[in-house]
């Protein structure tokens, strides 16, 4: 995922599908300058982390 698209769906009001390694997960912030971002498993919100930017995968829709 590029770093627009993951700031994009940082700010949204809208719940995205996003997955790390296939889990579902909540994108919090989006460093711009390491290429990062902060997320976390949506089943398990105290285990933040961060994660490569290219590591992120959008699925297109959210019933899927």
């Amino acid at each position: 995922m590029n770093k627009e698209r993951a700031r994009e769906i940082a700010n949204s009001p809208d719940m995205k599908d996003v997955q790390y390694n296939g889990e579902r997960v909540y994108i919090q912030h989006v460093d711009d300058q390491n290429g990062k971002a902060r997320v976390y498993p949506l089943n398990d919100p105290g285990n933040q982390f961060d994660v490569e930017l290219g590591s992120l995968i959008e699925k297109d829709d959210l019933r899927k």
